[in-house]
């Protein structure tokens, strides 16, 4: 058996951690230097893409809290995301990350049902895995968005 939505309740908001992970990535998919950085295309997504060799970023660890403010429904949100290098080049992780970097600053996201209201960039730290030999490039980012009015 289906339910249908009641016409009465309201649709349920988007998660303002979806809604700005979302825009992240439909911003830089359009950007060619960051595609070419990653093989051809961007490859930026949620688990390690299956058989696919780097460079490719994937969503990390992610907070939200809420950072209400006279009444505007707000969160503030920690998130990384991680580039994953080409064997034998540190650089090819660098480059990916810090053009990320320069696409984000001051971009204009677009969030659905929410307003971003700050996004910085609080750290890139690069390391290698002692175990595999790879390394990996995470940008740590801080941002603010608040929920949209219906």
């Amino acid at each position: 058996m289906t339910l249908a939505p009641s016409p009465s309740l309201p649709p349920s908001p988007t998660s303002p951690l979806l809604a700005l992970r979302a825009a992240i990535l439909a911003y830089l998919a359009v950007d060619a230097t960051l595609s070419r950085l990653m093989g051809g295309a961007l490859r930026l997504t949620d688990e390690p893409p299956r058989g696919a060799a780097p460079v490719y970023a994937l969503f990390g660890d992610a907070e939200i809290r809420d950072d209400s403010v006279d009444g505007a429904r707000r969160h503030r949100h920690d998130l990384s995301l991680t580039v994953f290098a080409k064997p034998g080049s540190t650089r090819s992780a660098v480059d990916a990350a810090e053009r990320i970097a320069d696409l984000l600053h001051d971009a204009p996201l677009s969030l659905a049902g929410h307003a971003l209201v700050r996004l910085d960039l609080a750290a890139i730290a690069v390391r290698r895995d002692l175990a595999s030999g790879e390394t990996r490039a995470t940008l740590t980012l801080g941002a603010v968005t608040e929920r949209l009015q219906a």
